[in-house]
Parts: structure tokens; sequence; C-alpha cells
């Protein structure tokens, strides 16, 4: 599907094939040289469907860059195979940090920091084979192109700013046009559904981060904002202020299932909340979603422990467990 957003702007869906976020929502600006936003998978279902798009459009490779909102493989997955030895990669610089991180040890990290929160040793091995985040990630590339906070890119005649919101990722990037009144968004901001913080080894407090930007955004004159998935269907300010009251929701329901249940582990309250999947009990829930639903809830433990709402407790080969102050 091709749509036009503003002049010499496209938006692809990209498939995603068994992902409940159905497809990824690539840009395209066109001009004397292209720049596609976010690419899907590194799998041939995504390939398939950005080359018949890029064909139809008559836009040839060669003269096409890309921009990479963030590091996840469902934006950047393809961006390598795309780019060959011709085009330029911007993203991020934190991001790519990242991204280089997984070639060594990244994995590992976030392993170690959920085995601590007392998810399972068996099940996380199980994920290896199946997080799609890992499996149709990208391979390495010297393509990439780290940009900074405020960089201006300039594009199809338009000077698109980059801007820096973190929490989804620690480096987040959206583009925004000014001219236009319009804010590339990524998955900072997505619409009838939430994007999932996690808690990111090594960053301090990826909720606060998000509840910051989401905060920040509403700065911005936005009137065209373009989600990373599915559609936009409410003015952007009245979707900020739906998450960040969802949020904060979030964190009154931890407290409470703390409250009424001192010293969980993170993967046991995960358990314990509410999450918009069908499953009949937390043992049935699908692993790779369970990597995300502990990843958030230790965010929003996170979050709770920086306001000095809550407290650890060490137990044995150092896992943790939490209750209220």
């Amino acid at each position: 599907m091709l749509e036009e957003c503003a002049k010499g702007i496209v938006r692809i869906l990209v498939p995603l094939p068994g992902s409940p976020l159905k497809y990824t929502n690539s840009y395209l600006i066109t001009g004397e040289r292209n720049l596609l936003i976010d690419t899907g998978f590194c799998r041939p279902e995504c390939k398939e469907a950005l080359l018949s798009a890029l064909d139809t459009l008559q836009v040839p490779l060669e003269k096409t860059d890309f921009f990479i909102t963030h590091h996840h493989s469902d934006h950047v997955g393809l961006a390598p195979a795309l780019a060959g030895q011709a085009g330029t990669i911007y993203i991020g610089e934190t991001e790519l940090q990242w991204l280089h991180s997984y070639e060594v040890d990244g994995w590992e990290k976030f392993d170690s920091r959920l085995a601590k929160e007392g998810f399972p040793q068996t099940e996380l091995e199980q994920l290896w084979e199946q997080n799609p985040a890992r499996i149709y990630a990208p391979p390495p590339c010297d393509r990439y192109v780290p940009v900074k906070d405020g960089q201006i890119l300039s594009y199809g005649g338009y000077e698109l700013i980059c801007r820096r919101m973190p929490g989804h990722t620690p480096g987040h990037m959206c583009l925004h046009l000014p001219s236009q009144k319009l804010m590339f968004l990524g998955d900072h901001v997505l619409f009838d559904i939430t994007p999932n913080i996690i808690a990111w080894p090594g960053v301090g407090n990826a909720l606060g981060d998000y509840l910051s930007s989401l905060r920040a955004l509403q700065a911005y004159d936005v009137a065209m904002p373009l989600p990373g998935h599915r559609e936009a269907s409410m003015a952007l300010s009245a979707r900020v202020q739906a998450l960040l009251t969802h949020h904060e929701s979030r964190l009154r329901e931890v407290e409470q299932i703390l409250k009424q249940r001192p010293g969980l582990t993170a993967y046991q309250l995960a358990g314990h909340m509410t999450w918009n999947i069908q499953s009949k009990s937390w043992e049935t829930f699908p692993l790779a979603q369970k990597w995300f639903a502990v990843g958030e809830t230790i965010a929003h433990l996170e979050e709770l422990l920086a306001r000095g709402a809550l407290h650890i407790l060490e137990g044995s080969m150092g896992v943790r467990h939490y209750k209220g102050v």
C-alpha cells in the first residue's frame, strides 16, 4: 500500500508477518536524492514489499539514503541490504552504540538483567530462537552515520530536524519538518497501541526518560503526526496526554499489587498485571510477549524507585524482590 502524506512524501506499508504490530510504516521523501525512513525486518517479505513499492514509484536504490528512528529490528533490519555500497544510513549516535553492542554482548547483558529480576533461565534460553528482535536483526554494516539532536538533514526540498526523544529506546530519534507541521515519530508515539517501554541495561530510568520526552513533545506544533506503526487516529497532543495518563495508571497498579503481595520479583509481578493480550494465564503467555511485559514491568519499578516509592529486597542468587515503602 502506498499513501501520499504530503508533497513528495509517501508512506509504504511494510508487512511484519506473525507480529501483532502487523506492519512498519516506512516513509519515503523523494527528490534529487531520496530518503527512506525505517525499513522493516531483515526478512524476504519485508524486502519484497519495499522493493516493489520503490519500483512502482520509480525510485532507484542507488539514489536513496536512509534514516532509522531507532535500532529495533522492525525499523533497521533491512537498511544494510538496501543501502548497499552507495547509501548512507543515518541513525542517532546513541542508537548506533546499541546496534554495535549486540554484536558483542548486548543480548547477554539483557539476559543477565532479566535473570536478576526472576526470569527463568529455561525461558531465556528458549527466547534465543524465538525473539524476532534477534532473528531478524540487521547484519554488521559500515554505512551508518551517527546524527545528533538538532542536526538538520535536507531532502526533497525539505529541512528535517533530528529530535532525540529517549524512552522507547535510549536514543530514539524523531524527524521534525516544521514547515509542514509534520513529524516522523517512529515508535515514540503510537496511537491505537502503546509503545513498549522496557528497562535498558546501563540506563537508569527508561520510563522517566520517556515521560520527560513526551512532555517535551508537547511544545512542538505538529498537525500531521506520522507514527512508525498503524494509523494516527487523534491529535498528537491528545495522544501524548493519554500516554502520560496511561503510565501513571500503570504505576499505581504496580504499587497496589505490591501492597497486596510484597516481595514479588519483576517476573512474578508481571504475571499479576493487566495486559492487552489474549492468554489464559501467565504460564501460557507468548514467550516473546512475556519478554516485553517483564521489561516494561521493570521500567515501571525503576520509575517508582526513582520516586522513592519502593524498596529492593535482595533474594538468593542476587534475584531482586520489591515492596512498597
